[in-house]
């Protein structure tokens, strides 16, 4: 039996595709490499028990707490196309931790970006009335701002993306180089919560694109929303069932190792040594994945050695449970770790998730959830070590939970982050790829669109299907546009991109 369409890879990209086909009759399969849950960097996760005095409180753990940025405008049109109510609570501000020689620092930045007086791209000016960011500023920060501005005025001058500008040899590293160590600092931290790497190894053209994205053209860029529940139970659950409701199917624990074209359709090959039939494949797998599928291809991997890859990072989740809450002004939900840390973030999860907030109310305890982007020989160390780092940076910071610590828990994840770069032209695998019948979708497939992370996913995944339902002759799904800089920002990007001309005339 031939299939209509196969879906390798059952994370937002997948879904997204599936659903939309779903809809209009198709009925795609998807198949799910892991044998538990769908989602991948959005999964939910087993079953945590812990004891409390003689109760015993359940936590479903996940792959990771994600923002729902305001710009990912097509990962909720199409959770709201299929009445999917995430329940997203704003995030109200963030707090920047930095310690520099043993010394912590903290100043919240969040809502001074977002709700600057200024416009888009000064209204990082924002911070400077903020006497605690001023602080941690210093007198080397003043000094270094002029070589800021000259880095945010390169980022307002190109858009990586749209130019397909890879900027070979240059990284994040090379663009700080002149930056004093506090504003460097933050400017990592924020490089490493998105792109997790250290500064050398971070493309300056994929940091460029997140920095527009994100934060440089627009004050309510910075603006995103928190989950509930882990991502599985708020989002990836409801589109699976919504999915079989519409006729599809999802197989999980079913990994695909290679593709071989036919005249009219694909062979997809899995590890088990069965082989099904389709007339159109996605390919929404990881990068890493992905890549290891083609390359194992025997038709396809000759074509696929000069294609420009993301890399894909390893992380590392710890949660913290303590028997008493940290001081209520202490810092926001969520915020930044940087400088002589370990862990590169924070969120405080009795303040964003029902389940935590129920404990806390019943307990007066509390739960910190830090990711660790790497470096990898950083993340090669035990578990033991790791917990033992992630402890004392939480106490440096948080003194008043020293000797409150209830349980610890550690999560290895094995769905890779997306170090997100760019090549150039032609050396990219799109969403129509040079294969018929051969699409992609994921948060490292090159668009031009100026998305990201699980926008990226959503808005391929629906390109995809697009792709297919105009080739079947139906109708396909419009995608939404992205808000436009904010005019000042708009005016002074014309102005850069028209100076950029002259030079190159």
């Amino acid at each position: 039996m031939t299939q209509q369409v196969i879906i390798v890879g059952g994370g937002v990209a997948g879904l997204t595709a599936a659903l939309h086909l779903a809809q209009r009759g198709l009925a795609p399969l998807v198949l799910e490499k892991d044998a538990l849950f769908a989602g991948g960097r959005l999964a939910g996760g087993e079953q945590i028990a812990i004891t409390q005095g003689d109760s015993t409180y359940t936590f479903r753990l996940e792959h990771g707490v994600h923002g729902i940025w305001l710009p990912y405008v097509n990962l909720k049109a199409v959770l709201a196309r299929y009445q999917i109510d995430a329940g997203l609570t704003p995030s109200a501000d963030e707090t920047w931790v930095y310690r520099d020689k043993g010394r912590v620092r903290r100043a919240n930045v969040g809502r001074a970006i977002r709700r600057s007086w200024f416009p888009a791209p000064i209204h990082y000016f924002g911070l400077f009335l903020r006497p605690r960011f001023l602080q941690i500023l210093g007198l080397r920060g003043w000094l270094s701002l002029p070589f800021v501005w000259y880095g945010l005025a390169l980022a307002l001058g190109m858009d990586p993306l749209r130019e397909q500008q890879p900027l070979t040899g240059m990284s994040l590293a090379d663009y700080m180089r002149r930056w004093s160590p506090a504003v460097r600092a933050f400017c990592i931290g924020l490089a490493r919560n998105s792109l997790s790497a250290q500064p050398d190894e971070i493309p300056l053209s994929g940091f460029l694109a997140f920095l527009r994205y994100y934060t440089l053209l627009r004050r309510d860029a910075w603006e995103f929303d928190f989950l509930p529940a882990d991502g599985g139970t708020a989002v990836i659950e409801p589109m699976v069932a919504k999915l079989q409701e519409l006729g599809g199917e999802v197989r999980l624990g079913t990994a695909v190792t290679h593709l071989t074209p036919l005249a009219d359709g694909w062979h997809v090959h899995m590890n088990d040594g069965q082989t099904l039939t389709a007339k159109h494949v996605i390919l929404a797998a990881d990068v890493t994945g992905t890549a290891q599928i083609l390359a194992n291809s025997p038709d396809l991997a000759a074509q696929t050695h000069d294609l420009h890859w993301p890399q894909g990072r390893e992380t590392a989740v710890i949660r913290l449970w303590f028997t008493r809450a940290p001081h209520p002004r202490a810092s926001a939900a969520a915020g930044l770790f940087t400088g002589d840390f370990m862990i590169d973030n924070f969120f405080w999860l009795h303040r964003l998730q029902t389940t935590y907030q129920q404990w806390h109310e019943q307990t007066g305890g509390s739960a910190i959830e830090v990711h660790i982007y790497g470096p990898g020989n950083l993340l090669q160390q035990p578990d033991a070590a790791l917990l033992a780092q992630a402890i004392n940076d939480v106490q440096a910071v948080f003194p008043e939970l020293r000797g409150h610590l209830l349980h610890q828990h550690l999560q290895r994840n094995s769905v890779p982050h997306t170090l997100f770069s760019i090549g150039a032209a032609g050396q990219h695998l799109t969403v129509q790829t040079a294969w018929p019948g051969l699409y992609c979708s994921g948060d490292w497939v090159y668009h031009p669109a100026p998305a990201f992370f699980l926008e990226r996913a959503a808005l391929t995944g629906l390109e995809a299907a697009n792709a297919i339902l105009e080739t079947e002759n139906l109708s396909p799904f419009p995608a939404v546009n992205y808000p436009p800089p904010e005019p000042f920002a708009g005016f002074v990007e014309k102005l850069m991109l028209r100076g950029r001309k002259k030079l190159r005339d």
